[in-house]
């Protein structure tokens, strides 16, 4: 059963996104400043901060530190977002923290002082910065929702931050270039605070060097080999998890630097056990096996297509499902080649892009021998593995999430 804090959370989604930290800066003066009571590491990037982060909390933890991460979206359950020491938080303390930021907003609603009501990603930060203030941490590790510089994130000052890939996605929001894509995810860098960058497109590069230089703040391009990150066996699959890798141990290092004593052998640890589901995930049914990637936009499309081209799979069934406001084109142009046949689908959620539209879009993709529409995800799965030995899931978290509670 839902708590009556759970319902009012879900029930901000109808609210929709809403940039700008006006709303967060006052939710947080209000709830007595919880994001200055914890040291953090805030991470961005159109691609790879989920795994990012990751790797750097489970690093800090393998070093024997206290560290939380905050992600988003989750897959199930909500309190996947919030992890202290490698566990879920407690419902029971999740609910409490969200009642303590229903408080704030309902305060801050009664005198009048928020411009407009306070969001769902608005309030589940708040929740998650009340949960880590409250639990003597080492270091908390930050995933930023979208974008950077409004995001509700950002109201921190971190130790390091990080900015993992640039490329097009979420362009109504960020904007239709990678220069002004850069522009908002630059806006996490802080004055004086160093910034780890992933391989950047050039026009990316030339805005963090001058938002960095700007704010007195030293760039570190974690490109290329790593003593750390090459020549082991990474526990997440894919070429571009080694570029993660790259980018985790250049913020380990700056962690370092600052006095953290994580050792090489806890980085080692870290990067070869740690886990992120719904990344390149392999589940395996009588006769089929399925690969899950929440690969959403054309960025990550082309990191799977590049996956399944390493391992050999082709003519593979794609069970594909989209949010409306997604490439959905550069998407299916990047994976179609791949598929013999592509399942369209529904995900289960408001902004889901409908299987059908999906499907005219797939029809023009070249490469593709047939285009279904399944409606239902979880009978689009079981079409799939009940006709092909291999199946590939993608386009959405709200996709991915759903099929693997089945697969599970």
């Amino acid at each position: 059963m839902t708590s009556d804090s759970l319902e009012w959370l879900f029930g901000l989604e109808r609210l929709g996104m809403k940039f700008g930290l006006e709303n967060m800066s006052k939710l947080m003066a209000e709830l007595g400043h919880p994001h200055n009571r914890f040291p953090s590491v805030l991470i961005a990037g159109t691609n790879g901060k989920g795994s990012v982060t990751a790797m750097v909390d489970a690093a800090m933890r393998a070093a024997g530190f206290r560290s939380a991460r905050y992600t988003s979206p989750h897959l199930l359950r909500l309190e996947e977002r919030f992890v202290i020491d490698g566990r879920e938080v407690d419902t029971a303390a999740l609910e409490a923290a969200i009642r303590r930021v229903r408080g704030g907003v309902d305060a801050l609603m009664k005198r009048g002082n928020l411009e407009a009501p306070a969001t769902f990603f608005e309030c589940t930060t708040a929740a998650a910065f009340e949960l880590f203030a409250s639990s003597a941490l080492d270091l908390a590790v930050l995933e930023v929702g979208l974008g950077g510089r409004l995001d509700a994130t950002n109201v921190v000052t971190p130790l390091v931050c990080a900015i993992t890939t640039i490329d097009l996605d979420h362009q109504a929001q960020l904007g239709s270039t990678i220069t002004s894509i850069a522009e908002e995810k630059a806006g996490i860098i802080k004055p004086n605070v160093p910034v780890v960058t992933g391989p950047l497109p050039p026009e990316a590069d030339v805005v963090i060097e001058r938002v960095a230089r700007q704010a007195g703040s030293r760039v570190i391009r974690a490109k290329g080999t790593s003593s750390l990150a090459d020549g082991i066996d990474l526990a997440l699959a894919g070429a571009h998890q080694r570029d993660n890798a790259v980018i985790a141990v250049a913020v380990l290092q700056v962690l370092r630097d600052l006095g953290f004593a994580v050792g090489d052998s806890a980085v080692r640890h870290a990067l070869t056990t740690v886990q992120w589901p719904g990344r390149l995930e392999r589940f395996r049914r009588p006769g089929c096996e399925v690969l899950l990637d929440a690969a959403h936009n054309p960025a990550g499309a082309r990191a799977l297509a590049a996956y399944l081209a390493d391992i050999g799979w082709t003519n593979v069934t794609l069970v594909f499902g989209a949010m409306s406001d997604k490439d959905i084109d550069g998407m299916l142009r990047a994976l179609g080649p791949a598929a013999s046949r592509i399942i369209c689908t529904t995900a289960a959620t408001a902004r889901a892009a409908r299987a059908a539209d999906l499907a005219a879009i797939a029809s023009g993709v070249a490469g593709t021998r047939a285009v279904d529409v399944i409606e239902d995800p979880a009978l689009a799965l079981a079409d799939a593995c009940s006709t092909s030995h291999r199946v590939v899931a993608a386009g959405s978290m709200f996709l991915i999430g759903p099929l693997r509670g089945i697969l599970r």
